[in-house]
């Protein structure tokens, strides 16, 4: 009988089953041994790198028999990696507990058909992001800071291999001509891969993991990333159709942000997203999801988002959800935008209001259209309403620091009026930001459209009631 029959049964270790199914199971699915604390060097014979060798050992038996594009059974694989294991055991005498050789088992069954040493990391509901720095440094983000973990790869053709098996089910590649590549994981986690000779200290993975939970705006309240103020005054600008960019540098929660305000908009609206990897959580019934496509091998049938972007205005689109503007897709969503495809929501890299138009220019000349300047930004008046910055503030925390308006042209510029700001008063004992969210005291211009739409605020939401966080 094998480990993977025995696990759950009377005698087992503590930790074995779960939730009565008596199996757990990995990121990519199969079922595995139960894992138990300590590490696998806790028997007198056996330490972390004799496991290493006998998992490196029985790698090398069983790689050259399995193909990580293929389906394979993995009960029969499992039986094949304790037979060698019994054998390598008895052979050379070793001394190891059942709780050691169940997670030895585990371990082995990782790096065969799952994603090898990110299958812990990938379970740790503490962990937001993994980054793998070459085969022997992985550092994690834990509530926004960085650490280093002890986990590693055994070498860079461990960690190629992984890479082979997260990108193969999504027909991607990645090889000397293409080392880079976007990826995503079967729960939605984002993963970004890059290569020799780009990556010169070895390949290097970035995995940013899906939330098992999906965040509600009352836990961003709860977290302090808003008002309960700013959080109704949003809820009203979806509901009235107001075009919104979510801006913020690289890991503030843009997504996260534009995932909540998704959740304001009705039901009965049909909704297609369009993104270059799809991770987007939207909770209505009634949604398209459209996924660019890179090149193939000989270099053709790639799908852009601005080829997305351009057909979906086919599809009847009551709101367009662009996963991030990054390039010319972006003069594609204003065009969209003025157009009566009102109500749309984007994304952007930057770090103030005013560095958003500055982005948004920039990527509507990468479109190659031979626009003035002067054109770019009237399309940008007139299609965006509202930019949401958002910002990874120096302690970890994630803030919504502006709520800015666009308030039209005057003469060659783009204006805006802050509605909502973040004011930082000091840092307290424990190194956290103190501030406070509150309302500038501006109305904005399209607060009429509220009357007209049947959406009421609370009485001086713009000036009075400051929320102190």
């Amino acid at each position: 009988m094998s480990l993977l029959k025995r696990i759950g049964e009377p005698g087992a270790p503590a930790g074995a089953t779960n939730g009565g199914t008596g199996m757990l199971r990995n990121a990519v699915g199969q079922p595995v041994a139960a894992r138990t604390p300590g590490s696998l060097g806790g028997g007198r014979d056996m330490n972390p790198e004799r496991a290493a060798e006998i998992r490196r050992k029985i790698q090398e038996r069983l790689v050259d028999q399995i193909d990580p594009r293929k389906e394979h059974n993995k009960n029969q694989i499992l039986r094949q990696v304790e037979e060698i294991l019994t054998a390598l055991i008895d052979g050379e005498g070793l001394i190891i507990s059942r709780p050691e050789r169940l997670r030895l088992l585990e371990l082995i069954m990782f790096d065969i058909t799952g994603l090898g040493p990110l299958e812990d990391l990938l379970a740790d509901e503490t962990i937001s992001e993994i980054m793998v720095n070459g085969a022997k440094q992985i550092y994690v983000e834990r509530k926004g800071q960085l650490e280093k973990v002890t986990t590693t790869f055994m070498d860079d053709q461990h960690v190629l291999r992984i890479i082979d098996r997260i990108i193969a089910p999504l027909g991607r590649r990645c090889d000397e001509q293409s080392p880079m590549v976007d990826a995503r994981l079967p729960d939605g986690s984002r993963v970004n891969v890059v290569i020799r000779p780009l990556a010169l200290k070895g390949p290097t993975i970035t995995i940013r993991k899906f939330a098992k939970k999906k965040l509600e705006v009352s836990d961003m309240i709860r977290y302090g990333t808003l008002t309960q103020d700013m959080a109704e005054f949003l809820e009203a600008c979806i509901k009235c159709r107001l075009n919104i960019v979510v801006a913020g540098g690289t890991g503030s929660g843009k997504t996260t942000t534009l995932n909540v305000l998704s959740g304001f908009i009705p039901e009965d609206e049909r909704i297609i997203t369009v993104e270059n990897a799809a991770e987007l959580q939207l909770r209505q019934d009634h949604v398209v999801t459209l996924e660019s496509r890179p090149p193939s091998l000989e270099g053709t049938g790639e799908i852009t988002m601005m080829d997305l972007i351009v057909n979906c205005l086919r599809m009847r689109p009551e709101r367009i959800i662009v996963g991030e503007c990054r390039g010319g897709e972006a003069l594609a969503m204003l065009q969209a935008m003025n157009t009566g495809h009102d109500g749309s929501l984007t994304t952007a890299h930057a770090n103030t209001p005013k560095d958003t138009l500055s982005r948004l220019e920039t990527m509507c000349l990468m479109a190659g259209m031979d626009l003035p300047m002067r054109a770019i930004r009237e399309q940008i008046a007139s299609a965006v309403q509202l930019i949401v910055q958002q910002s990874r503030l120096k302690d970890g925390s994630r803030r919504i620091i502006n709520i800015t308006e666009v308030a039209g042209m005057e003469g060659d510029q783009v204006q805006l009026a802050d509605i909502f700001v973040f004011e930082q008063t000091g840092v307290d004992e424990q190194g956290k930001i103190v501030g406070r969210l509150r309302p500038t005291g501006v109305r904005p211009r399209f607060a009429e459209q509220f009357d007209l739409m049947g959406v009421y605020l609370p009485p001086g939401i713009f000036g009075t009631n400051d929320r102190y966080m």
